[in-house]
């Protein structure tokens, strides 16, 4: 589906690590080129034609986000250098002074490190304590396996809406709906999920969400921190300087603009907002259900492929998403992924930066394979073709 847009494809690659980053169209790159070329200016500095047209496109990629992920108000939209910095935001910006010692924050070991060390780091400063969801026997997340975790103490859930190693889909609406009727907000790490289904952060209910736009066609180094505006108004920045303060005299008469600029201190990256912009405007024009389905059809069709392969251990099988995480039996992950580089194939192999899954899934190294819809099963065949011979993969390790 639109392969013609990817100046990558045209390398001699499969690629298949789009958990990791995706590859960028025609649209989104000529976009940020016309930037460097033609109007390379600050932005909300200038007061002369290109500044503005600057600012004209800036903001106008905080519209588009806004109804892409359908937020009340273009004040909720906060530009970040991507989901590990919103998280982090989110952490020590707002929950850094809401907990108290012995509140409880509920997470999973299937979480990415962007949705554990900030927690791990933000309960050493206030004394909170981290609870854990027990995955089922899928590596699901459950309501009810959730609900035992939640006591009066619990204070916020953090969890990713489609993790990035076994690909569960979780039922975010349902688990807000459960935390909002006991106070306890809700914060979600949409990296995997944003770029590959419908994201209501108004029906969700959710109270933070984050997300990266290199894994939806876009610039790396920038992304999305959402966050309901009545609790981002308390939100303290956690980086001070340029443009975020209306005036300064002394250490005692400092005042910040309102949101969402006393979150954006300093320089933006203008050219990666304006490129983002571009690629959420391409997946519509797409459009992000077409794509959900398309995946869907393509990860069904990749399982039951390698299904029928002996030597495979599918570690996610019943996932819903586009995310294959498995091993070959006896030979380690990174060599699956050498030999398979090989052949101009690319996956992820090892930990995927969810270090503590191991103690859910039992392994600590997998190979991963992540869709998105410029794949075809003509690349997942020529991959099922590698994979059925296990003597040829050992031979071309030595």
């Amino acid at each position: 589906m639109n392969r013609k847009d990817f100046p990558m494809l045209t390398k001699d690659i499969i690629y298949f690590d789009n958990g990791a980053t995706t590859l960028k169209p025609y649209a989104v790159i000529d976009k940020i080129v016309d930037y460097y070329e033609n109007y390379s200016a600050n932005a909300h500095r200038g007061d002369y034609d290109i500044s503005l047209k600057v600012d004209m496109a800036y903001e106008n990629t905080r519209e588009l986000v806004k109804k892409f992920i359908n937020a009340r108000y273009t004040k909720e939209i906060i530009f970040t250098s991507g989901a590990t910095q919103s998280l982090n935001m989110i952490a020590n910006g707002f929950f850094s002074q809401y907990l108290e010692p012995d509140d409880e924050i509920i997470i999973t070991k299937s979480e990415h490190a962007s949705n554990v060390i900030p927690w791990f780091n933000l309960v050493q400063k206030c004394q909170a304590k981290i609870k854990y969801v027990e995955l089922d026997k899928n590596h699901k997340v459950t309501l009810s396996n959730l609900q035992k975790q939640i006591t009066s103490k619990t204070k916020v859930i953090s969890l990713a809406a489609i993790t990035n190693v076994v690909g569960d889909i979780r039922p975010i609406k349902e688990i807000c709906q459960i935390a909002h009727q006991k106070n306890i907000f809700v914060v979600v790490d949409g990296a995997q999920s944003v770029p590959h289904s419908l994201t209501d952060v108004q029906e969700l209910d959710c109270d933070f969400l984050a997300f990266s736009a290199h894994k939806m066609c876009g610039p790396t180094g920038v992304g999305v921190l959402y966050g309901k505006i009545e609790l981002l108004e308390h939100m303290v920045p956690q980086n001070f300087g340029g443009g975020m303060n209306e005036t300064f005299d002394n250490e005692d008469s400092v005042f910040l603009k309102e949101l969402p600029t006393r979150l954006e201190a300093g320089t933006p990256n203008i050219a990666g907002v304006i490129g983002l912009g571009a690629a959420i405007e391409y997946l519509q024009d797409i459009g992000i259900n077409k794509i959900a389905s398309y995946e869907k059809e393509l990860k069904s069709y990749f399982i039951e492929k390698l299904k029928l392969i002996p030597h495979i251990k599918l570690i996610n099988p019943d996932s819903d998403s586009g995310i294959i995480a498995f091993n070959v039996d006896g030979i380690f992950s990174q060599d699956v992924a050498c030999y398979l580089n090989k052949y101009h194939i690319c996956v992820r192999a090892g930990n995927h930066c969810a270090k503590i899954l191991k103690d859910e899934v039992g392994v600590t190294n997998t190979c991963r394979i992540s869709l998105y819809f410029y794949n075809t099963k003509d690349e997942i065949d020529y991959v099922i073709e590698l994979l059925k011979d296990k003597d040829k993969i050992i031979r071309e390790m030595i």
